[in-house]
């Protein structure tokens, strides 16, 4: 399997390859900690009273701590991780949470991502930190990676499975995860209580080229596959101030509404599913 292997995959890569928005960019020269997800945790609201010359870059520091504590939530959900261990970040962006891994557990790290741009980004980010030995970005498609089965102690996805069929992914993790490795997702989701995607939920789907699974989705997919629930979290209050303060920021980009509008009205939840590999 070639890396890019249908037209929506070539649409998605494109997306990725083309996308400079200072909601990513901006937040990641905050640290040097590039990230392509959303934030969680209680906001500190008087970054938007600091004096007006100070608080737009209080404002980017700001989201960029959420966004880390986000990545920092599903690490320590990835179970027991030793040096020797090697995990997968599937979908991995430009990096930022594969380097908090080796930082975390001082293991090998393989991102992979369809986006060239992103993995040649996350490359230099790696070689800049001088990890680049241990945490390598590579042009792959997460569904056929080309790795050998049972290779991984943990992989995860942070926000990257609603550009996949489920079925297909899972199946692809649990190859690749070594018996009792851990899989972690932290994703959006629409409730199926409320039926099919509500309009909210459709006008995120178009924004960002991707397909919102329902809940259910993720369980049936799991269970099919061979990995077996061990923690779910409900995060969408812990999302909601993230959202607040970004609809508030110089880096909004329009869509807040619409993610704000859907956790509200409950018809989208934002959920960490840790399972291990049986």
């Amino acid at each position: 399997m070639t890396a890019i292997a249908s037209v929506y995959q070539h649409d998605v890569a494109t997306y990725w390859n083309t996308e400079r928005n200072p909601v990513n960019l901006r937040l990641g020269d905050v640290s040097g900690i590039y990230h392509h997800h959303y934030g969680i945790g209680e906001v500190d609201w008087s970054v938007l009273e600091t004096p007006e010359d100070a608080r737009e870059e209080a404002v980017i520091a700001e989201l960029h701590r959420l966004e880390n504590a986000q990545a920092r939530f599903l690490l320590e959900h990835l179970g027991d991780i030793r040096p020797d261990h090697r995990l997968m970040d599937a979908g991995s962006g430009r990096g930022g949470s594969s380097i908090m891994a080796n930082a975390a557990f001082g293991c090998r790290v393989d991102g992979v991502s369809i986006s060239q741009a992103q993995v040649d980004f996350a490359n230099e980010q790696a070689a800049e930190r001088g990890v680049s030995d241990k945490v390598r970005f590579h042009f792959k498609n997460m569904l056929d990676t080309g790795f050998e089965a049972g290779a991984f102690q943990a992989i995860w996805n942070n926000e990257s499975t609603m550009y996949t069929v489920l079925d297909d992914l899972f199946a692809a993790h649990s190859r690749l995860l070594a018996r009792g490795g851990r899989y972690v997702t932290i994703t959006g989701c629409y409730n199926d209580v409320y039926g099919l995607p509500s309009r909210a939920v459709s006008t995120i789907n178009a924004h960002y080229v991707c397909d919102i699974h329902p809940r259910s989705a993720y369980f049936r997919a799991m269970a099919a596959n061979r990995l077996v629930p061990v923690t779910v979290v409900d995060l969408t209050a812990d999302t909601i101030p993230y959202w607040e303060l970004r609809e508030k920021s110089s880096v909004a980009t329009g869509i807040e509404s619409a993610f704000l509008e859907a956790y509200r009205d409950g018809s989208f939840q934002y959920l960490l599913i840790a399972a291990d590999r049986i």
